[in-house]
């Protein structure tokens, strides 16, 4: 018995474990029976425990449910490129479902957090949404059926995103609409295209941003980096705030940083200094214009909090991570250099999702 338990074999004759011959199957709408092949015959009972048994829930998101060229049901895994007659929600029966609070940390991948919910009467908007963290973010959300617009200043990439995504699962609803945040009309313009096709909006995720980037001045006279980053997702949730609480309840995510706590915006005498916002080039410096405009992010997602949650709508401001490797650091090549050096120890794009809603 030793040799056999060492062997993974020893006997394992639970109360729920078929007989030899029986097999355990399901109908299309999701009652199990057992069919004996020694037989030929099926019923509903288990042949042990005398117990009728059914399907918990729809099935996961990627599946579908299909019928081959013999009339039998079978189940296409469409994320992972698979078929089996095996019916996934057999794992969950009504019998064997065990409610536990689900714990997360670093080591969580993001489609990890949203497996099993139904997302598909949601419509989500991310801004930057075609690389690094907003496209893991718009994936994870569209593989669960939720309608997702990619808010990008680069139609291109943004396009090819929309590709990636599609390839994937060809039922996901996803989309690429232009939206320069560097440009106040450009997000005028995307959130006017936003409500001309007259959907709710439940996710507004708030993720696009630049860092170590020169200094430059947009086409409204405003430094680049505070635009980019603040100002004009300030605009943006104030363009389609009123579609936010139509739809309620909803949620605005915020995604700021960490490097926010290594700042202020205070001058000498201990009062705010706005002026330190969009400052001239000879007082400009890249990672304090950043975290300056991370501390916006938090500021303003607390404010919007206490405005908007009355009405339905939640806001959250998150730190996806330290040192992360994305495309943000590309105008910097020390920065570049240390986000090389530390990307082993830090999470990956798939650990990241900014909103679990």
């Amino acid at each position: 018995m030793a040799a056999l338990k060492f062997a993974g074999m020893d006997d394992t004759d639970s109360e729920d474990e078929l007989p030899p011959g029986w097999e355990e199957r399901s109908t299309k709408d999701g009652w199990v029976y057992y069919a004996n092949h020694d037989e030929m015959k099926t019923q509903w009972e288990h042949p042990k425990t005398g117990k009728k048994k059914r399907c918990a829930g729809d099935l996961p998101y990627g599946w579908e449910q299909e019928t081959d060229e013999k009339g039998q049901i079978v189940y296409v895994d469409h994320i992972n490129k698979r078929t089996t007659y095996f019916d996934p929600r057999q794992a969950f029966t009504v019998e064997d479902v065990v409610l536990k609070p689900k714990r997360y940390d670093g080591n969580t991948a993001a489609l990890e957090i949203l497996q099993g919910r139904d997302l598909s009467d949601r419509v989500v908007v991310i801004t930057g949404g075609n690389s690094g963290i907003g496209f893991e973010t718009a994936r994870s959300f569209a593989l669960h059926g939720a309608h997702v617009i990619l808010a990008c200043r680069n139609l291109t990439r943004a396009n090819k995103a929309v590709t990636l995504i599609q390839q994937e699962w060809h039922k996901a609803k996803v989309e690429a609409i232009m939206c320069d945040l560097a440009s106040l009309q450009s997000v005028r313009e995307f959130a006017d295209a936003f409500k001309a096709k007259k959907l709710p909006l439940h996710i507004l995720v708030c993720n696009a941003a630049v860092c170590t980037q020169p200094w430059s001045l947009t086409a409204d006279g405003l430094e680049s980096t505070f635009q980019t980053c603040h100002l004009g997702h300030f605009l943006l949730v104030r363009c389609l705030q009123d579609v936010l609480r139509r739809s309620a309840p909803a949620r605005v995510v915020v995604v700021s940083s960490e490097s926010h706590r290594f700042t202020d915006l205070l001058d000498s005498s201990g009062k705010v200094d706005l002026a330190l916002l969009s400052p001239p080039k000879s007082e400009y410096w890249s990672m304090v214009a950043y975290n300056r405009a991370k501390l916006c992010n938090i500021l303003f997602s607390s404010e919007l909090h206490r405005r908007l949650s009355p009405h339905g709508v939640t806001c959250n401001a998150v730190h996806p991570g330290n040192m992360m490797y994305t495309s943000i650091h590309r105008s910097w090549w020390l920065m570049t250099l240390l986000f090389t050096l530390a990307r082993p120890f830090t999470k990956s794009m798939g650990h990241v999702l900014p909103s679990n809603s």
